[in-house]
């Protein structure tokens, strides 16, 4: 908590009060630790495990959309597998939970249960009655409401796809997601009162961001990027699937961008190098960051060198970016908005009449 309050993410006193207040040792008995490149199963048995509850880190609960992924850890020492469900990072709720601005009375949903625990914080500022929460998968559902339940919080749980919304409890005044999307789902504005709040973040393989979208009429809305970062887990309907290249043939040659200047989460140009690579997405392969397109194109960046092949040069696309984001007078996230109407929706800088790319 003093970590929270002092690094500014609490601010609200009455979100300062739901922190202290909600037990998350409740939700989280059991999570994984990385090991090795595998996972390692950790219970309420394990010296250290309140103070590690109570840390800001993401904890990571479920693998490879398994239930049983645990039980089998525990069973077995270590395994492999891809983090599908997490209690994501108290900082990162704090500054989700503010920037949805919520007042007395407003009706919220929260897309991604997880653990329950960011829906019990949302219970204890507005009320049971005022909250429903939504997750893909039911065994996610059934232990969240279980562990909700013995905090004492009872909001509407329900198991459904979460990119549909939840019809049967709109119209909401907040939308919170706690999982991130590539595009914002239609559902989620049309089922938010005109003047309502959305906030959620922007699933992009390089330069992910937190986004508060206010809404309009039917499935519109415009907002702003805000400032703060914030990655999470995607929308399982929209995750991606990490192959190398077939063809690895290619060139080396210098450049003035380093990797790090690039990619590296939270620099400067890391969210406007993510504008110019529209459908790039970045995997490690044997220790190296390789960006990849779908159409076969690859780049392995350096800190003073770039490997690349396939019929585009990617890191061309990153030296060409760099120079119009220093044309641009360095532009960070903050100062980028974003406009939704149904399926049309794209990325603005200053304002919408501004350089736009789309989503």
């Amino acid at each position: 908590m003093r970590t929270l309050r002092r690094d500014g993410a609490l601010t609200d006193p009455r979100w300062i009060t739901a922190f202290l207040d909600v037990p998350r040792h409740v939700f989280l008995p059991r999570w994984f630790e990385p090991e090795g490149g595998k996972w390692r199963a950790v219970d309420d048995t394990e010296p250290g495990w309140l103070d590690e509850v109570y840390s800001d880190r993401v904890l990571v609960t479920q693998l490879d959309n398994d239930p049983e992924s645990w039980e089998r850890a525990h069973q077995l020492g270590v395994v492999p597998g891809a983090p599908t469900s997490s209690s994501s990072q108290p900082g990162i709720m704090a500054v989700m939970l503010e920037a949805l601005q919520v007042r007395d009375g407003d009706r919220t949903l929260e897309i991604g249960t997880g653990t329950g625990y960011n829906a019990a914080l949302l219970c204890h500022r507005l009320g049971d009655p005022l909250v429903s929460t939504v997750d893909v998968d039911a065994s996610i559902v059934a232990e969240a409401r279980a562990k909700l339940d013995l905090a004492g919080y009872r909001p509407t749980c329900v198991a459904a796809d979460g990119a549909d919304g939840l019809a049967e409890r709109a119209p909401f005044d907040r939308v919170l997601a706690t999982c991130s999307v590539a595009r914002i789902p239609p559902p989620w504005l049309a089922q938010t009162t005109p003047g309502g709040l959305v906030v959620t973040t922007l699933n992009r393989p390089i330069g992910a961001g937190l986004v508060r979208v206010t809404a309009g009429e039917g499935a519109t809305g415009t907002g702003r990027v805000l400032a703060q970062d914030g990655r999470f887990m995607p929308l399982r309907a929209q995750q991606w699937a990490d192959e190398a290249p077939a063809d690895r043939t290619g060139v080396r040659r210098p450049t003035a961008i380093s990797a790090t200047e690039a990619l590296q989460v939270g620099r400067p140009f890391e969210f406007f190098a993510g504008l110019a690579l529209s459908g790039v997405r970045p995997m490690t392969l044997r220790g190296h960051i390789v960006l990849l397109h779908p159409d076969g194109s690859f780049a392995v960046p350096g800190e003073s060198t770039v490997f690349e092949g396939g019929p585009r040069k990617l890191w061309s696309l990153v030296e060409q970016a760099y120079e119009q984001w220093l044309d641009l007078d360095r532009p960070t996230r903050d100062r980028f908005g974003i406009t939704v109407d149904g399926d049309d929706q794209y990325l603005w800088l200053d304002s919408p009449r501004g350089p736009r790319w789309p989503l």
